[in-house]
Protein backbone atom coordinates (compact mmCIF):
# COMPACT_ATOMS: atom_id res chain seq x y z
CA UNK A 1 0.00 0.00 0.00
CA UNK A 2 2.80 2.38 0.94
CA UNK A 3 4.67 1.55 -2.26
CA UNK A 4 1.61 2.39 -4.38
CA UNK A 5 1.21 5.71 -2.59
CA UNK A 6 4.85 6.57 -3.21
CA UNK A 7 4.56 5.63 -6.89
CA UNK A 8 1.45 7.80 -7.20
CA UNK A 9 3.14 10.78 -5.55
CA UNK A 10 6.26 10.29 -7.68
CA UNK A 11 4.16 10.18 -10.86
CA UNK A 12 2.32 13.35 -9.89
CA UNK A 13 5.60 15.09 -9.08
CA UNK A 14 7.05 14.18 -12.48
CA UNK A 15 3.98 15.36 -14.38
CA UNK A 16 3.53 18.65 -12.52
CA UNK A 17 6.05 20.58 -14.65
CA UNK A 18 4.29 19.41 -17.82
CA UNK A 19 1.07 21.12 -16.74
CA UNK A 20 2.95 24.28 -15.83
CA UNK A 21 4.40 24.59 -19.37
CA UNK A 22 1.05 24.81 -21.15
CA UNK A 23 0.52 28.00 -23.20
CA UNK A 24 -2.13 30.49 -22.05
CA UNK A 25 -5.72 29.77 -23.10
CA UNK A 26 -5.76 32.35 -25.88
CA UNK A 27 -2.44 31.28 -27.36
CA UNK A 28 -2.14 28.02 -29.27
CA UNK A 29 1.28 28.42 -30.87
CA UNK A 30 4.72 29.86 -30.21
CA UNK A 31 5.07 33.52 -31.03
CA UNK A 32 8.60 34.96 -30.93
CA UNK A 33 9.11 38.30 -29.25
CA UNK A 34 10.08 40.93 -31.76
CA UNK A 35 10.50 43.92 -29.47
CA UNK A 36 12.61 43.12 -26.42
CA UNK A 37 13.91 45.97 -24.27
CA UNK A 38 17.69 46.29 -24.16
CA UNK A 39 17.69 45.66 -20.42
CA UNK A 40 16.08 42.24 -21.00
CA UNK A 41 18.51 41.11 -23.72
CA UNK A 42 21.44 38.88 -22.81
CA UNK A 43 24.09 38.02 -25.38
CA UNK A 44 24.66 34.27 -25.51
CA UNK A 45 28.21 34.40 -26.89
CA UNK A 46 30.11 35.09 -23.65
CA UNK A 47 28.00 32.59 -21.72
CA UNK A 48 28.59 29.88 -24.31
CA UNK A 49 32.34 30.48 -24.43
CA UNK A 50 32.46 30.51 -20.64
CA UNK A 51 30.60 27.20 -20.46
CA UNK A 52 32.98 25.59 -22.96
CA UNK A 53 36.04 26.89 -21.09
CA UNK A 54 34.67 25.62 -17.78
CA UNK A 55 33.93 22.19 -19.29
CA UNK A 56 37.38 22.00 -20.89
CA UNK A 57 39.09 22.85 -17.61
CA UNK A 58 37.06 20.24 -15.73
CA UNK A 59 37.89 17.60 -18.35
CA UNK A 60 41.60 18.48 -18.27
CA UNK A 61 41.62 18.22 -14.47
CA UNK A 62 39.85 14.86 -14.66
CA UNK A 63 42.33 13.48 -17.22
CA UNK A 64 45.24 14.77 -15.12
CA UNK A 65 43.93 13.00 -12.00
CA UNK A 66 43.50 9.75 -13.94
CA UNK A 67 47.04 10.11 -15.32
CA UNK A 68 48.46 10.60 -11.81
CA UNK A 69 46.59 7.58 -10.46
CA UNK A 70 47.77 5.46 -13.39
CA UNK A 71 51.39 6.48 -12.75
CA UNK A 72 50.99 5.49 -9.09
CA UNK A 73 49.51 2.09 -10.01
CA UNK A 74 52.30 1.45 -12.54
CA UNK A 75 54.97 2.25 -9.96
CA UNK A 76 53.26 -0.10 -7.48
CA UNK A 77 53.21 -2.85 -10.10
CA UNK A 78 56.91 -2.31 -10.86
CA UNK A 79 57.72 -2.50 -7.14
CA UNK A 80 55.71 -5.72 -6.81
CA UNK A 81 57.39 -7.29 -9.81
CA UNK A 82 60.85 -6.62 -8.30
CA UNK A 83 60.02 -8.45 -5.07
CA UNK A 84 61.19 -12.08 -5.02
Amino acid sequence: MMKRLLVLLWTIALRAPLFAMQPPAGQSEFRPMTEVPASEQLPAGPLLVGAYVFFLLVMLFYVWTIWQRLKRVESDLRALSRKP
